[in-house]
């Protein structure tokens, strides 16, 4: 083995470290029991799918997906992401129980990268889906319940970004004719790149009301008054459905009393093309990308059987910790350090400290180069050290 790949690692992996390993633990339990106070039940899905059908289902971009075959010689996936293997269960299995269905998961999810670029191929997501439900009060309960979460994480300062998918696509079409032009401006929203966007409209072959329609979407950003200026841009209905559904979504979110981390964000848009509707990205103070993302996918469950309308999100863990900034302390962990002929006393009062709820470790000093610098990092030790099994410990 070459000295590089014993101690390199394939391209996006991490190694997660104690003190980060505690701190997800510690956050993954408040989430959870926040998701499950809520109402929605957690499963587990394979890590392994069929390229045809969850990797297909994904929308997740092709050169991302970790691809294997199998000894019958189908293509399988790394789950790129978990609203596709959850829509596969849930059409499969789930949805002959109670509908609406309200299902919680917290998985790993693999994306392969092109380059390092300081982007994990491998993270943990935590996410909830609604099944089953039209209304925009699954939406607002998605929202709410996110909002939820992530207090309960210990995250105190985000915004939550809250766009509809709808309202892009048919602006868009409306102004440019098809939808191949359409997408292809939309890719520079997906993108944040602004200046390209309005030099792609610049570029076009518009009238100049057309081009002004098409700047002043991009300053459509606020409080719920910056609909009435949406209002303006569209001139059909299908376009102001989607606009009555943000204003009624925006005082569901005020009854919540959770306004305070909303804007909308008409120029939002997303890579994943199962998106319907209302869609929503929150963002943290000193985190580049967004924490966490969803919004509602009304045909993902039929390319899997079943013609059912959901919503969900889904939050990236290593984002969220990066995000609070707080590490877990490590367990007060008491230690006792023990020569061989007291090896059974220094045992049994480990057993006996165990069931009274501590942490202990119990050490033969035979095994230790340097006491101090080893039990340095320890809240309490006690030394069982000497011949006579009746000499009491030396605490420190």
């Amino acid at each position: 083995m070459s000295k590089r790949f014993m101690f390199e690692k394939p391209l996006g992996m991490r190694d997660t470290f104690p003190i980060i390993y505690e701190t997800k633990q510690s956050m993954k339990k408040r989430i959870n029991k926040t998701m499950e106070m809520w109402g929605y039940r957690f499963l587990e899905t394979p890590t392994l799918e069929f390229y045809e059908t969850v990797g297909a289902a994904s929308s997740t971009m092709d050169q991302q997906l970790f691809k294997l075959l199998d000894q019958q010689g189908h293509t399988l996936v790394l789950r790129p992401d978990m609203t596709a293997p959850i829509a596969r269960v849930a059409s499969s299995k789930l949805l002959n129980d109670q509908i609406p269905l309200r299902l919680a998961y917290s998985a790993n999810v693999f994306r392969a990268q092109q380059n390092e670029g300081g982007r994990p191929a491998e993270f943990e997501q935590a996410g909830i889906e609604l099944i089953g439900d039209p209304t925009i009060s699954a939406d607002a309960e998605v929202i709410a319940l996110m909002v939820s979460v992530l207090r309960d994480a210990g995250l105190e300062n985000f915004q939550i970004s809250i766009g509809h998918i709808g309202f892009v696509q048919d602006l868009f079409i409306q102004i440019l004719g098809n939808k191949e032009r359409a997408n292809e401006l939309s890719g520079f929203l997906f993108d944040k790149n602004f200046v390209g966007y309005r030099q792609h409209v610049s570029s076009l072959g518009l009238s100049s009301i057309d081009k002004e329609r098409l700047m002043k979407f991009l300053q459509i950003r606020g409080t719920h008054e910056v609909i009435e200026q949406a209002y303006d841009l569209i001139e059909n209905n299908q376009g102001k459905q989607a606009l009555i559904q943000l204003e009624e979504l925006w005082n569901q979110l005020e009854e919540y009393g959770i306004s305070e981390y909303v804007k909308l964000d008409l120029s939002l848009v997303s890579h994943l093309s199962y998106y319907t509707g209302i869609l929503f990205e929150v963002y943290a103070e000193k985190v580049g990308s967004p924490i966490g993302n969803g919004g509602r996918y009304d045909k993902l469950l039929g390319k899997f059987g079943k013609d059912t309308v959901a919503t969900g999100f889904g939050l990236r863990l290593d984002y969220l910790i990066e995000a609070i900034e707080v590490l877990e302390k490590p367990s007060s962990t008491h230690c006792i350090l023990f020569s061989a002929e007291r090896r059974k006393e220094a045992f049994q009062q480990a057993r006996d400290m165990r069931l009274q709820g501590k942490y202990v470790l119990a050490q033969d000093i035979a095994g230790v180069q340097d006491v101090d610098r080893f039990t340095k990092s320890f809240s309490d030790v006690t030394y069982l050290i000497g011949a006579a099994p009746d000499r009491e410990g030396i605490r420190s």
